[in-house]
């Protein structure tokens, strides 16, 4: 079923975009291992790019709803583009340095949480309100496929073939994402655009009021954020896990990984059907009671294959989770508020994902490999109690007038 004509160049440059992170993802860190051994400042890479990520999100949310949507999406992946391109080329000539990629990662952190933003807050201009499930479902397919399957090893590939050449192939498909963008429709609005004279922070209260003063979209938030510490206990020391409770090395670990991303496939398939049938409430709730489920029986099972099958209904949860809160908050959120809002719900999951590394590493330090998940399963069936009552109380705050079915538990 087509989703118009506007919604093809969003999903494609999404589709490139995904797929250049997925060769970052592996190229910056191959990189870093060719100009030093210490791990510190390799793991520090990661720590500036979710650092740059958590500062900027916010003030990043008003520009999202000050300037035109359209526009920063192209933009920013041109300059993403631009500054891998410009690193590439230096690697090439041998003027590469570590400095240099905490500068590059740094940028596409800043330029990520732009592009991210506006995306999520311009699709609702670009389709139906009845096909926003289906839309976001298709985006969120081919997100794991670029991320989890194409994008991790082709970049090993071609940093074998060269070591600057996976940073460049990552800087083309950003500029193709720019140019899909480019040809997204001039859109015609009718929203309000923030007035540039007032302060961002002014703007970002505004928005995070708004937030909170919707009681269901803000316990979304909550317990958004209080899911992300939950995937992140267990994550935080997956591959520990993997090495010395299922027994498995590095290849192994790689395979459980791809099999996992499996359950997202199927939950991008199942994701508008089920909600079709069962409406949000209930089938965010379900999705959550299956992550608690897949995170309890993961504490105590010692065979690689039933690991992977646990991880792949883990993802398949937290693909169908995803795909129906964001098709909740761009329904609910006045266009005019979206990029604002999405930013303080943004800042609860990436400072979850914090939180949850470290009492990961405590817990399995302190107790067992065990013991972060046993915490995350738990953490989750609280999320779903939680969740299961505020679509009990707040249903009639859902939009009815939707051709897929039910919207309300």
């Amino acid at each position: 079923m087509s989703l118009g004509r506007g919604f093809t160049p969003l999903w494609a440059g999404s589709a490139a975009g995904n797929l250049s992170d997925g060769l970052v993802f592996v190229a910056i860190p191959l990189l870093a291992t060719s100009l030093t051994s210490n791990a510190l400042l390799i793991a520090g890479l990661a720590v500036v790019y979710s650092a740059v990520r958590l500062l900027v999100v916010v003030p990043v949310g008003v520009y999202v709803d000050r300037f035109d949507r359209r526009t920063m999406l192209w933009l920013a992946n041109l300059l993403r583009a631009a500054l891998l391109i410009v690193t590439s080329v230096l690697f090439a000539v041998g003027l590469g340095s570590l400095p240099l990629l905490y500068i590059a990662l740094a940028g596409i952190g800043v330029l990520e949480a732009a592009a991210d933003n506006a995306a999520l807050s311009i699709l609702p201009s670009l389709v139906p309100i009845h096909q926003l499930d289906r839309a976001n479902s298709r985006i969120s397919a081919a997100q794991l496929i670029a991320d989890e399957f194409v994008g991790p090893p082709l970049g090993g590939l071609l940093f074998a073939l060269g070591l600057a050449l996976p940073v460049l192939a990552a800087g083309s498909l950003y500029l193709a994402a720019g140019l899909f963008f480019l040809a997204l429709p001039r859109l015609r609005v009718a929203r309000v655009v923030t007035k540039p004279s007032r302060s961002v922070f002014r703007e970002a209260v505004a928005g995070a009021r708004w937030l909170r003063g919707h009681r269901l979209l803000n316990g979304l938030a909550v317990v958004g954020g209080l899911a992300s510490v939950a995937y992140m206990m267990p994550f935080s020391v997956l591959v520990l896990f993997s090495q010395k409770t299922l027994g498995l090395d590095s290849a192994g670990y790689g395979l459980i990984l791809a099999i996992s991303a499996l359950g997202g496939l199927v939950g991008s398939a199942i994701t508008v059907p089920l909600r079709s049938r069962i409406g949000y409430g209930w089938t965010i709730t379900a999705s959550l009671v299956l992550g608690s489920a897949a995170m309890l029986a993961l504490a105590f099972v010692r065979a690689p294959w039933v690991a992977a099958a646990l991880l792949a209904a883990y993802i398949l949860h937290a693909v169908v989770w995803g795909i129906c809160v964001s098709s909740l908050r761009q329904r609910l959120v006045p266009d005019a508020l979206r990029g604002r809002v999405n930013a303080p719900a943004r800042v609860l999951s990436l400072t979850g994902l914090t939180l949850g590394a470290l009492l990961g590493g405590i817990l399995a330090a302190s107790y067992s490999l065990s013991a972060p998940f046993l915490a995350s399963g738990a953490l989750f069936l609280g999320c779903a109690v939680v969740v299961w009552y505020l679509f009990r109380a707040d249903h009639g705050l859902i939009p009815t007038a939707d051709a897929d079915g039910p919207d309300r538990p």
